[in-house]
């Protein structure tokens, strides 16, 4: 920010917000003495705030939320007579409210939220009477909320959610709030009873007490109110009789509730029945995690506007009622952890936008409903621990949206498994252990090829294990104990590269363990006890891990490491044979004449190997093959040049690891200038690494891009010890990957969040999708990246992101020179490429690398850019994923998933007094999230084909950005 502002004597409104300012704000911002609108706001401006502007004497509304400003929020504000708005929040400041803010008889709205205030409010805002907002949320404030506070009738907003504050609410709160809208208490430590005089306040929007330590009853004035959101979740609070349930029946009048939450509470007794009489404009009805027990209310069915309804973990009891198929909007529904009992009624068909279905652990019984196969949305359905019988319904198998779960253990289901359970290609999860079943395994599993946990333990199937299990590539877990299942363990299962997991244990396999095992680097566990398995053992990978490998009762098997303690294989000396000398004049005489002469010729090579060990460090760098990346525009390097700049490759220099090696940061002299580099190590022990990085080099030889992370030299020689080395110098980025940024509790470093505004992260999206679609429409010929995620993008000292690590990139080409077809399907199949959770689903089908799959894993990452979830996040179980989590929530209701990082920085404004609606941080977060979450849909569709293209994306990002600037 220049200091020349300050020449512009003349000015009476400044509004610099929502750049990318930095530094401090300039102390001549002072001499503007006829300013009176001052927003900087949504910049990256540090220090404090200037003392210069204490001679701003005329300011009436001073802007300078979502910086970096640091220090106390200084006393001389208080000074400023006609200020009307102090808007200081999010930053991060320090210290107390000062007491001086409470002279301003003219302060109209306060946002000190999202800071690092401690301390109490100070009495004296409650002399304020046109005070209409007060926001102080996000920060250490203890204490109690003011008195005078809880009089000022003006008030509109009152929000002190996320502090330390504690204390009583007093009995008349309500009485003097005649104008308050909002009132956000939540995540404090308030006790005690929830004031029967709130229902005085019936101008109320939203009222949020959740997360606190109320106790009691909720009083039937709250009844009188007719908010648009009600949340009482996380308290104490009770109910046994149909007195204390009694706010329920006032809300029947209320046309405007959208949102009523009281999960996870102490609420027991009978929900009543006139719960079923609530609006039809109700979408949210949350009350899991209490004590309700009695029945489902029959009617409830008549709350035609539920799109979620969460009953479980509660005592709910009896038959689920059959009306529950008139709710035709709902997709979340939610009743397990309860003792419902009987059929699961055939009317549940009817509920055709469901997404996700949890009934597991009640006392269902007899068969699943055949109506389930008109559930043609269903995502996942969790039906586990329950009394089902019958065989396994073909219905269920041919829903094609099934994604994620599905889940059927610990039931009475008899039969065999039908072979439409191939079906669901793109099912993630299914566990059907624990039941009756019986019969062979179908080989038709095989076409579940986004499989990654399959659960078939604990039934009698029979039967050879299905060769074609080897078609799940992305397998990470298959648990096949306790069957009858016969035949040799198919060495096919030694292809699911990526298998952690193997339980064969208590079956009838016979044969040797395959010896292909040995050579399976993800599987860590497998356990093959109690069968009639015999042979050699293997002594590579998990077989060298005692505490991994368990193989009791199976006698005939021998060798294998030392650590298993098992008798060595019998082998038969060549000299017993009646044809011994024979053999060792026509075998052991010749094979031991090529031996010496093998060894001859070693030594004479290791002997030149010696002799040119110092030419081969210091040659010029090339890449094997026709590649020759090293030409005159890359320096030469040698691995003692990367080991001198990395201090040994020490695991202090070390910033991050990956499947393929390790990045160190170091330093080398280029064009003699010290230079700042990330050094890419190849481990050439692990399987693919060779490859991976002749991948790398060959596509970052290709490119060159803004948003692309730069190649400045590659080595390809030896170590110290003669050994092959392979890395890859690259450009530093300062601050590390976007993936430490999102998850700064998982990355290891101490990464702050709030850091990472919503315009950035809209730039991040911008500059990735840029980059990729530089990489499938401007290089010649295109280039797939095919591992797009946050891990892989990183970001430089000024927040842009540029795209990294190409190591499984596909060049598309074919023989006649031309890019495969983005629907074309390969005859050999691809093999998964890409990590789990963002690998487009086609792949695991078998078709070709296309841009459609980078626009997939787009998709993704914009989800979680803005939502703040992985699609691994441990939440995502039981049928949900990442994008049913956002499509359940769009458009309506996407500040309810919204990353709360984005609200903390963004909270800013206040809502509009008149129309309830916001004119700042939530009205813009929402608007933005609607395009931005939209076009993730769009690009994250099933069919390749429906998707977006890369730079119709980027066309559309920037539309968004451009609006929100206009703004």
């Amino acid at each position: 920010m220049p200091a020349s502002v300050g020449n512009l004597t003349f000015l009476t409104s400044l509004d610099l917000s929502q750049n990318m300012l930095q530094g401090e704000i300039p102390v001549t911002v002072g001499r503007l003495y006829r300013l009176r609108y001052l927003d900087i706001s949504n910049n990256s401006l540090q220090s404090e705030i200037s003392a210069g502007l204490r001679n701003c004497s005329n300011l009436v509304s001073i802007r300078l939320g979502k910086n970096q400003l640091t220090g106390g929020i200084p006393d001389w504000l208080g000074g400023l007579s006609k200020l009307q708005g102090v808007l200081l929040g999010p930053n991060n400041f320090t210290g107390v409210i000062p007491q001086s803010l409470t002279n301003l008889s003219s302060l109209r709205e306060i946002n000190l939220g999202t800071n690092h205030l401690e301390g109490t409010i100070p009495m004296g805002f409650g002399r304020i009477h046109g005070l209409e907002s007060f926001i102080v949320a996000g920060n250490h404030i203890s204490g109690t909320i003011p008195a005078d506070l809880l009089n000022v009738s003006s008030l509109i907003m009152l929000a002190v959610s996320d502090n330390t504050m504690h204390g009583t609410l007093p009995s008349d709160m309500g009485a003097g709030l005649p104008m308050l809208r909002y009132l956000l208490l939540s995540m404090n430590h308030f006790s005690r009873g929830v004031p029967s005089s709130l229902g005085n306040a019936t101008m109320l929007y939203v009222l949020d007490l959740g997360v606190n330590s109320l106790t009691g009853t909720i009083p039937p004035g709250i009844g009188k109110l007719c908010p648009d959101t009600l949340i009482f979740d996380g308290n104490m609070l009770e109910a046994s009789s149909t007195q204390d349930w009694e706010f329920i029946s006032s809300f029947r009048n209320c046309t405007r509730l959208r949102l009523l939450s009281l999960q996870y509470n102490m609420l027991g007794g009978e929900l009543p029945s006139s719960v079923s009489n609530l609006s039809s404009q109700l979408q949210l009805l949350y009350l899991s995690g209490n004590e309700i027990s009695g029945k489902i209310p029959l009617d409830i069915g008549n709350l035609a506007g539920l799109q979620a309804l969460k009953l479980d973990y509660n005592q709910f009891s009896g038959v689920l009622p059959d009306s529950i198929g008139r709710l035709s909007a709902l997709k979340l529904l939610q009743f397990s952890n309860n003792n419902l009992s009987g059929n699961l009624p055939s009317s549940i068909g009817n509920l055709t936008q469901l997404q996700i279905l949890l009934a597991y652990k009640n006392t269902f019984e007899g068969p699943l409903p055949a109506s389930l196969g008109n559930l043609q949305q269903l995502n996942g359905a969790g039906l586990s621990n329950n009394k089902f019988t019958g065989p396994l319904p073909r219905e269920i198998f041919n829903l094609s949206s099934l994604t994620d779960d599905l889940y059927l253990s610990y039931n009475y289901f008899v039969g065999s498994i039908p072979p439409e359970v191939g079906s669901p290609t793109n099912l993630a999860h299914l566990y059907i252990s624990e039941n009756n079943l019986s019969g062979p395994l179908p080989d038709s599993l095989g076409n579940c090829v986004s499989m990654m946990k399959l659960q078939l333990n604990g039934n009698s199937f029979s039967g050879a294990i299905p060769t074609s299990f080897s078609s799940m590539r992305g397998l990470i877990l298959l648990n096949l104990t306790d069957n009858m299942l016969s035949g040799k363990i198919p060495q096919e299962l030694s292809r699911i590269s990526g298998l952690e997991e193997l339980y064969l244990a208590h079956n009838n396999l016979s044969g040797p363990i395959p010896q292909t095992f040995g050579n399976m680097t993800s599987l860590n566990h497998l356990d093959v006890s109690f069968n009639q398995l015999s042979g050699q053992i293997p002594v590579q990978g998990v077989f060298t891990n005692v505490t991994a490998f368990s193989f009791a009762d199976n006698d005939e098997l021998c060798g294998g490491a030392q650590e298993l303690h098992l008798p060595a294989c019998p082998n038969k000396p060549l000299w017993q044979s009646q044809r011994k000398h024979h053999i060792i004049l026509k075998v052991v005489i010749p094979v031991a004449g090529a031996l010496l002469l093998f060894v001859t010729l070693a030594i004479l090579v290791r002997t030149l190997q010696k002799k040119s060990k110092a030419q081969l460090e210091a040659a010029p760098v090339t890449v094997e093959g026709s590649l020759q990346l090293m030409d005159g525009a890359y320096p030469r390097v040698s691995y003692a040049d990367l080991a001198r700049g990395t201090d040994g490759f020490s695991l202090s220099n070390r910033i991050g690891t990956g499947r393929y090696g390790s990045v160190y940061k170091g330093s080398l002299v280029i064009n003699d200038t010290t230079t700042i580099v990330a050094v890419k190590v190849f481990d050439l022990q692990q399987s693919g690494s060779l490859r991976s990085f002749m991948s790398e080099c060959e596509a970052l030889r290709k490119v060159r891009h803004r948003n692309l992370v730069s190649v400045i030299t590659c080595c390809s020689g030896y170590d110290s010890k003669q050994n092959n080395f392979k890395a890859i110098v690259l450009e530093y980025m300062t601050n590390g990957s976007l993936d430490k940024w999102l998850h700064p509790d998982q990355g290891g470093e101490s990464l702050d969040p709030v850091s990472v505004t919503l315009m950035q992260r809209l730039n991040i999206a911008i500059d990735t999708c840029d980059a990729m679609d530089y990489l499938h429409n401007s290089c010649q010929p295109p280039i797939v990246h095919c591992d797009l995620k946050p891990s892989n993008i990183l970001l430089n000292e000024d927040f842009d992101a540029l795209v990294g690590d190409f190591g499984i990139a596909k060049i598309l080409r074919d023989s006649t020179g031309d890019s495969p077809t983005m629907n074309s399907r390969s005859s050999t199949g691809t093999g998964i490429r890409g990590t789990i959770g963002y690998v487009a689903p086609e792949y695991g089908e078998g078709h070709q690398v296309s841009p459609c799959g980078d626009v997939y894993s787009f998709g993704i990452l914009l989800l979680e850019l803005f939502t703040g979830k992985a699609p691994t996040n441990d939440m995502f179980a039981d049928g949900l994923s990442l994008q049913g989590y956002v499509q359940a929530a769009f458009p309506d209701h996407l500040m309810d998933i919204v990353d709360p990082a984005i609200v903390a920085v963004e909270e800013n404004h206040v809502f509009d007094v008149h129309s309830g609606t916001s004119n700042g941080p939530q009205g813009q977060i929402n608007s933005i999230l609607v395009s931005v979450t939209g076009l993730a849909l769009l690009c994250t569709k099933q069919a390749p084909t429906e998707r977006i293209s890369m730079r119709n994306a980027a066309t559309e990002l920037r539309k968004i950005r451009a609006h929100i600037i206009c703004q």
